[in-house]
């Protein structure tokens, strides 16, 4: 896996099934293409070498698959806004997205027998026993604040496929929605190796953090007068920030953060662009605030 930086090879996609697309087409080619069939986004770089590699086994795994799964190639050196918006930080990378979300995904160069392991469980996706519509109705109930029937739908999916990321996901989000943090923890803990770096879970993961900070968040208005008081004190910003999130107001958070990140990006060893990174796991890749939040910091950074 290499750093971002730098000049898959392998075949050249062909037909339908594997292309290479552009950030213009990816709401085409990737999130609306993901409501009939899942897709898998292979993020590369010509310059990188485990590409080469990765490459061509994916392609050949996505051509076995016989039409239950399509492929797409994105260029992170020609298309940056859409690597940063998902936050890829290396390559390579592969996301796979299904009806319009990220499914599952994973960094670095995996074995012929993992890639192929990965995309038969993202091909069955759309034929999975009524397990997505499960997982569906879970996440509504979740939504709705039916926290201990979605709970018991996602661990009725976990018991059906106990590699399921998103009933993983949505189980620890579950226990967060009930106030179980130690439950969480202990779930997550236990999350198996192969999905362990899913979105799904990672999401689970960033908000089990800021579950862990809500705890010890302080008064919202004490903060906010120690900020207007001294504009430079950093760490009352960043603790009005992890209090705000707590609180609810996620966006004004990511404004707090942001505006710490323009006066000293590099205070506590760069803890405001961590906190957003946090922020941005916990919400859809899609969700405006990450959007508006990512683009903010990339103007700033590229400044």
């Amino acid at each position: 896996m290499l750093e971002l930086g730098g000049n898959t090879g392998g075949a050249q996609p062909q037909g339908d099934l594997i292309k290479d697309i552009t950030e213009a087409t990816f709401m085409q080619d990737v999130i609306e293409a993901s409501k009939e069939v899942p897709v898998i986004v292979d993020f590369w770089a010509p310059w990188c070498g485990p590409c080469k590699t990765l490459g061509p086994m994916l392609e050949q795994a996505v051509t076995e698959a016989k039409g239950r799964v399509k492929m797409v190639k994105v260029n992170v050196d020609e298309n940056q806004q859409i690597a940063a918006q998902l936050r890829i930080q290396s390559i390579p990378t592969v996301y796979a997205f299904f009806q319009g979300q990220p499914l599952d995904g994973f960094q670095g160069a995996l074995p012929q027998s993992e890639i192929k392991a990965f995309v038969d469980r993202i091909a069955g996706a759309a034929g999975d026993g009524g397990l997505g519509e499960a997982l569906e109705a879970a996440e509504q109930m979740l939504a709705e604040g039916a926290v201990v029937d979605a709970a018991q739908t996602f661990a009725a999916i976990l018991g059906e496929d106990p590699n399921h990321a998103g009933a993983y996901g949505g189980l620890i989000r579950a226990h967060l929605a009930l106030g179980e943090t130690d439950q969480a923890e202990g779930l997550l803990a236990s999350v198996p190796a192969e999905i362990a770096k899913s979105p799904e879970v990672e999401a689970a993961r960033a908000q089990l953090e800021l579950a862990r900070q809500a705890a010890d968040a302080g008064p919202v208005a004490d903060l906010r007068a120690a900020v207007d008081h001294d504009p430079d004190d950093h760490q009352a910003r960043f603790d009005l920030a992890k209090a705000l999130h707590a609180s609810g107001e996620v966006e004004a958070a990511v404004d707090e953060l942001l505006e710490l990140f323009r006066r000293d990006r590099e205070w506590n060893e760069g803890a405001a662009k961590a906190q957003l990174f946090t922020i941005f796991d916990a919400l859809k890749p899609q969700d405006p605030i990450v959007l508006k939040g990512r683009r903010k910091l990339s103007s700033m950074i590229f400044a």
